[in-house]
């Protein structure tokens, strides 16, 4: 669980500075969420935008249970490294476009279209939400709507090669959107404002670009881990 910390982390950024993103995305229902109850009634509200969102973080961790499945059964053939590589280049994707550089992530989303025509007659069904169940419903069904952001971090997610692995890490990017997409009035306003500043869009950006590029496989991955293992036996010699 110690190696998977720094990708858990990765995971949270690109969930926090994708945000933006999701709320484009999901604004339109959040909205409706916190609209068709009465501002005198808080806790109500916040049930609600806590259940789905709950719902939608689900199934965010199913879709990577059953990526990180693909990727294990993978993992020791050469399929692995091509996953790999196609991880990576969508991970330099997400980069360039959460920095503003390019946005042909959004092209990836015309994928899953064809799973939305499915489950959008279902989510319909469940408007207008006045009970946290049906919330929890709709926001499980949500988490597939064709979001480039989402399919990229599910393929980076599945080249680890372990289910539970991606699961984890697709939690972690769930969880690295509740800021954005919980936060209602003048928060929102100013935590999306400061998440589309230039400056923090361009660092996230190039630290996902950079772990992109670290994620191919190459040379640089073999000289790390035996430093690294190296190190471990230095520390391993010393308490001994």
């Amino acid at each position: 669980m110690p190696d998977l910390l720094p990708q858990l982390v990765s995971a949270l950024i690109l969930g926090l500075l994708g945000g933006g993103h999701c709320l484009g995305m999901c604004g339109g229902l959040m909205g409706a969420l916190t609209l068709a109850i009465p501002k005198a009634q808080h806790s109500r509200r916040l049930r609600l935008l806590l259940a789905y969102n709950a719902g939608r973080v689900f199934s965010y961790a199913c879709a990577g249970l059953l990526t990180g499945l693909l990727g294990w059964a993978v993992a020791n053939s050469p399929a692995a490294i091509m996953l790999r590589v196609i991880a990576a280049v969508l991970m330099i994707t997400m980069g360039l476009y959460l920095a503003g550089w390019w946005s042909g992530l959004t092209r990836i989303e015309g994928l899953g279209r064809w799973i939305w025509r499915y489950l959008q007659p279902i989510a319909s069904r469940l408007m207008p939400v006045s009970t946290a169940p049906r919330a929890l419903l709709l926001g499980a069904l949500w988490g597939w709507l064709p979001c480039g952001l989402v399919y990229s971090t599910l393929l980076w997610s599945a080249s680890q090669g372990n289910a539970w692995h991606s699961a984890l890490l697709m939690l972690a990017f769930g969880l690295g959107t509740w800021p954005v997409l919980l936060a209602t009035g003048v928060a929102a306003e100013r935590l999306t404002a400061l998440l589309r500043r230039r400056s923090v869009r361009v660092a996230g950006g190039v630290l996902v670009i950079v772990f992109g590029l670290w994620t191919l496989p190459g040379p640089h991955q073999q000289w790390l881990m035996g430093h690294r293992h190296h190190a471990m036996d230095h520390t391993g010699m010393a308490h001994g």
